[in-house]
């Protein structure tokens, strides 16, 4: 297991400070960020892409117009180290691969790089009339679906078939008489894990990824890319695990961590198995526990989790908000359902959008919104929510939104149509926006906190948390080696209090 820096770590799309990349290197390159964040997580816009705020990866080049290896290059030299996305599952249709394949069907050496959905499921159910095969319902009952219907998009082949490809994300196909091929596709299509052209760009990409500066990868959408007949094909065993073993194998060769990013029930204990595995994993359940808390005046449910990480030794990365929504699903097991559907209810309440699972209203997954807007849009409770977060296990992630106590963009919801109800929480600052926020006392008692956070030697991978609770005040207390920092956090107030010291030597 290889050490890692345990120092806040800025969360953003290269363009959410300004407009690029560039922007937000001056800003962190400014006094008032010097020595805030040690790592920087740059979600996947960065690279050539066409939906899905970066998801859908054409490749891994850099998108010039958002990013170049100078500021690569800058944030090296701020001692910031980056977190960058690795998708497994799925390549956009506009990827190179793809594009061979509508361009020569058949004959084209990338036709097995995605997942011909017929030689599939070859044997396991009945042709349709529109040219697809339906799985019978014994080997797809308990599978996972993203969207509904079977997750397929028929492709035209040059020589006039039809080939439905697997399909579990986005898709889109209008008639467009300037392409070559008629139509336009947009889409994220299912890669063929069993394909060794798909092994050969997983190590590509990792290459690529650590050139960039990447010290810690992000796996995006693992947990889909194993499948087999019968299966959820979502967390399949002991695909998933053997997956991530050879995902492994290839990082550490270019001495790469791996981030598994994974949404499950608490009652699950997926976070639990990753982490006997010896994989760091997310802290998603300190989003919602965190603003449970608040509301409740009560930090019995984080003393109860903090507990059990301490115990079962999980490194986590932990956040308050982020690209996505606020998760809730994750809480099953953890929180009663009942005070789970209250804490939805007042997110919900404050302005947020609550996302369900394929259109089931009966699944609850995650709220969209600011962590600002779901608090109420009350400092006090924002700033309390960080200085608890600094203390709870786990490497600190921050949400840029969320430094600058962003609320609900309810027009960029609407700009963007539907579906488009992640926009609530991207709002794209400009430098102006942001050289005026940095005045504010929400920001700056934040950027106070983060400092303290990455500077203070009582932090890191041999820290020990001890808590004590009395009345509605939690005491957190990290110990490593000579050095302590404790926080006194009154759930009752909303006031903290940090306090450090050395222990004696002969103590």
């Amino acid at each position: 297991m290889k050490n890692q820096s345990t120092g806040p770590m800025l969360n953003a799309y290269p363009d959410s400070m300004g407009g690029s990349l560039k922007d937000i290197v001056k800003i962190l390159e400014k006094d008032e960020f010097r020595n805030i964040f040690d790592g920087f997580y740059i979600l996947p816009s960065l690279f050539h892409s066409d939906l899905d705020r970066g998801f859908s990866i054409i490749d891994y080049e850099l998108e010039k117009t958002l990013a170049t290896e100078q500021d690569l290059e800058r944030l090296k030299a701020l001692g910031i180290a980056l977190k960058l996305d690795f998708v497994l599952n799925h390549k956009s249709v506009n990827s190179m691969e793809f594009k061979d394949v509508l361009e020569k069907g058949a004959a084209s050496e990338y036709k097995d790089f995605f997942i011909n959905w017929n030689t599939f499921w070859k044997g396991y159910g009945s042709l349709s009339a529109d040219g697809y095969i339906v799985p019978e319902q014994k080997y797809i009952k308990d599978m996972f679906f993203r969207k509904p219907g079977l997750p397929i998009l028929m492709v035209d082949f040059p020589d006039g078939t039809r080939v439905p490809y697997w399909n579990t994300f986005y898709q889109e196909v209008k008639d467009d008489p300037d392409s070559p091929f008629g139509k336009k596709y947009l889409g994220q299509m299912d890669l063929n894990i069993k394909s060794p052209l798909v092994w050969k760009d997983y190590e590509e990409t990792l290459r690529k990824i650590a050139s960039y500066g990447a010290k810690l990868v992000r796996l995006d959408a693992f947990a889909y890319a194993p499948k087999e007949p019968g299966e959820r094909n979502f967390l399949n065993e002991p695909g998933t695990w053997d997956l991530l073993e050879q995902i492994q194998e290839l990082a550490d060769q270019i001495d790469l961590t791996l981030l598994p990013e994974i949404h499950a029930s608490y009652g699950e204990k997926i976070y639990e198995k990753l982490s006997r595995k010896g994989y760091m994993t997310y802290d998603f359940f300190l989003p919602g526990l965190l603003i449970y808390a608040i509301e409740n005046r009560s930090g019995e449910c984080l003393v109860r989790w903090a507990e059990e990480l301490q115990q079962k030794q999980i490194r986590t990365v932990n956040m308050l908000g982020c690209h996505d929504g606020i998760p809730v699903l994750d809480l099953k097991g953890f929180l009663p359902d009942d005070e789970i559907q209250k804490l939805i209810e007042l997110l919900v309440k404050r302005g947020g959008y609550v996302k369900n699972l394929h259109g089931q209203k009966n699944i609850y997954y995650q709220v969209n919104a600011t962590y600002y807007s779901v608090l109420g849009e009350d400092d006090r409770k924002l700033l309390f929510a960080r200085a608890v977060q600094m203390f709870m296990p786990g490497r600190p992630q921050v949400w840029y939104l969320d430094l600058f106590a962003g609320k609900n963009d309810y027009d960029a919801v609407k700009r963007a149509g539907e579906g488009g109800h992640k926009e609530i929480n991207r709002t794209n600052l400009r430098t102006e926006d942001v050289e005026k926020l940095m005045n504010q006392e929400v920001v700056k008692e934040q950027l106070r906190l983060l400092k303290f956070r990455n500077s203070c030697e009582a932090f890191g991978e041999e820290a020990v948390l001890t808590m004590e609770t009395e009345g509605s005040k939690v005491k957190f207390l990290w110990t490593r080696g000579k050095y302590q920092a404790g926080l006194i956090a009154d759930f009752q107030s909303y006031k903290y209090e940090i306090v450090t010291e050395i222990e004696n030597d002969n103590r």
